[in-house]
C-alpha cells in the first residue's frame, strides 16, 4: 500500500486540509491518506489545543464516506512529544510492507533541515511537498542535503487561503464558517461551543 501521512493539530480540520490531502492522494497515487492529529506538538503549547476528542470527532465527520481517508490516533495514544520521526518509526513497525509518504507544506520543506533527525525521516518516507504557489521544487529544496532532495516529490494545488486560526476567530465571533469547513464540522463547532469563551479545555 502507498500510504500518505498528514500530521497536524487539525484545530479544526478545514477544507484546505481536505483539498491538500486529496491532491496528494491523486497526484502521488496514494491508496490512503492518514490524518494524524498531534497530542503534544514540539513547538506549540499543547494546553492551547482543543481537546483531542473534539479534534478527532471533527476529523471523522469531515472524512465520513471517504474510505481513502483514515483518522489515526497514533500520536494521541502516546504521552511523549509528537516528533515526526518517532511517528514514522511506529508506522514502519506496524506496516513494514507499506510505502510511506509524508505530506508537508512547501514552506516546511525549507525548514526541514531543522527538524529532528531529518535524514532518518527522509529514509522512512518520501517527502511530499505541497506547493500552493508557483515556487519551483529547486527553490523549495535549495537548502537540502542531496540525499534528502532525492526523496522529495512536489505536488501542486490551488492557492486556497484557509487558516485554522481564522476559523477559530470566526467561530468565536459567531461568524459564518460556510465553505471554510465541512457543514458537519461547522455544526459540531456550534453545538459544542468550540473556540468560544466556554470552549472545552484540552485533555
Amino acid at each position: 500500500m502507498r500510504l500518505g501521512i498528514f500530521g497536524g493539530a487539525f484545530d479544526p480540520i478545514h477544507n484546505g486540509h481536505l483539498l491538500l490531502a486529496d491532491q496528494c492522494r491523486e497526484q502521488c497515487a496514494l491508496d490512503e491518506v492518514w490524518f494524524v492529529p498531534t497530542r503534544t506538538p514540539p513547538h506549540k503549547d499543547a494546553s492551547q489545543l482543543t481537546a483531542s476528542r473534539h479534534r478527532v470527532e471533527m476529523l471523522q465527520l469531515a472524512t465520513a464516506g471517504m474510505p481513502e481517508f483514515v483518522v489515526s490516533r497514533i500520536e494521541l495514544d502516546h504521552d511523549e512529544v509528537s516528533w515526526t520521526v518517532d511517528t514514522l518509526r511506529r508506522l514502519r513497525d506496524q506496516k513494514p510492507a507499506d510505502e510511506l509518504f509524508l505530506l508537508i507544506g512547501g514552506d516546511s520543506l525549507r525548514e526541514f533541515p531543522t527538524w529532528r533527525e531529518p535524514l532518518a525521516i527522509a529514509e522512512l518516507a518520501t517527502l511530499v511537498a505541497v506547493n500552493r504557489g508557483e515556487t519551483s521544487l529547486e527553490d523549495l529544496s535549495a537548502g537540502l542535503d542531496a540525499s534528502i532532495r532525492s526523496r522529495v516529490q512536489l505536488v501542486t494545488m490551488p492557492g486556497v487561503q484557509i487558516a485554522a486560526t481564522d476559523v477559530r476567530s470566526r467561530a468565536a465571533e459567531g461568524r459564518s464558517l460556510r465553505f471554510l469547513v465541512p457543514r458537519a464540522v461547522e455544526q459540531y463547532i456550534r453545538q459544542h461551543e468550540l473556540y468560544s469563551t466556554r470552549s472545552a479545555a484540552s485533555d
